[in-house]
């Protein structure tokens, strides 16, 4: 059965707070979407496969536990969600990045993709697709489905902020998929934005508002 986890850590609420200032400039912004995604890493990888063994440490010989060795990659829908990357290898340096580029058209809401490059060997990785926000759920779902279509076979999605109706339908469309979100908002406008939400992500993590 797969997750469905809004992390509501005192850190990543506060993190959220600042981030949804609109007087908060572009670098401060952007550390704090990667210390936030790094907090909601530590959660999503709580399940990671262990393995015992032993360790000379500077008193006596102790059996104790490292990653058992499952191979994972980090792929971030372009661009925003390049903005969590720094911050999920921080606590998991050995995974590999892929990229898959969407974006949203204006007038149906919907995604088109336009770029997609995976390391070579994902159907062997446990997959982390991130996406600061999840507002309707279409670019999520879709990124997930052309990562299946490649050989993906254990995936994850890690967002910062997410809409009921963008949570329901990432959940309707892949329900082997667990997600993680830090917080859910009160839903979408006529534009499809997270109300309240931030803003633009990608805009304000690049400074191109």
């Amino acid at each position: 059965m797969s997750v469905v986890e809004i992390v509501d850590h005192p850190l990543i609420q506060h993190k959220i707070s600042l981030m949804r200032d609109r007087n908060t400039g572009t670098k401060e912004f952007r550390d704090l979407a990667s210390e936030v995604a790094m907090l909601l890493c530590y959660e999503a990888t709580r399940d990671l496969p262990t393995e015992e063994v032993e360790v000379e440490t500077p008193i006596a010989l102790a059996r104790t536990k490292v990653l058992a060795g499952r191979k994972l990659a980090l792929v971030p829908i372009l661009r925003a969600g390049l903005g969590m990357v720094d911050g999920m290898l921080r606590l998991i340096p050995a995974a590999k990045v892929g990229h898959i580029g969407l974006y949203r058209d204006e007038e149906s809401l919907k995604p088109v993709e336009y770029y997609c490059k995976l390391p070579s060997d994902i159907n062997e990785r446990e997959v982390i697709v991130l996406d600061p926000m999840l507002a309707t759920g279409g670019s999520a779902s879709d990124a997930i489905t052309q990562i299946k279509k490649r050989g993906a076979k254990h995936i994850k999605f890690i967002g910062l902020i997410a809409a009921p109706e963008g949570m329901k339908a990432l959940h309707e469309a892949h329900p082997d998929v667990d997600i993680y979100v830090g917080t859910l908002d009160e839903g979408l406008n006529d534009k499809g934005y997270i109300v309240p939400g931030l803003g633009d992500a990608g805009d304000r993590i690049f400074g191109t508002k």
